[in-house]
């Protein structure tokens, strides 16, 4: 990835993931949380687990950035794109708003 298209992907990671650090730990805390998504195997869901990733990027200096939280910023971004077209009529508290959450993104 070159840095132009770090810098895109960047851009569109910080506009997208729109839950704080802390805020997002706490929600992943949550029985909600752990209630959605597919399991990656081990018991934990693959969305579980990129929430995790996410709060360790977003606690980065941008200069420590690594070519694999590129990668993973570049997925969160495709994931929340194309949940976010599937909303569903009644958006709280209903799986599709836990998925993204657990994502990093609180839908409005």
């Amino acid at each position: 990835m070159n840095e132009e298209e770090k810098k895109e992907v960047l851009d569109a990671f910080n506009d997208l993931v729109n839950m704080s650090p802390s805020e997002l730990e706490k929600w992943l805390e949550t029985d909600e949380s752990k209630s959605v998504g597919w399991d990656s195997g081990d018991g934990e869901s693959v969305g579980h687990k990129s929430g995790e990733k996410i709060i360790q990027i977003k606690q980065k200096k941008q200069a420590d950035l690594t070519d694999r939280d590129f990668e993973h910023m570049r997925k969160v971004v495709g994931y929340i794109k194309r949940h976010s077209a599937q909303r569903p009529k009644e958006v709280k508290g209903s799986n599709w708003e836990y998925s993204l959450k657990n994502w990093g993104h609180k839908p409005e």
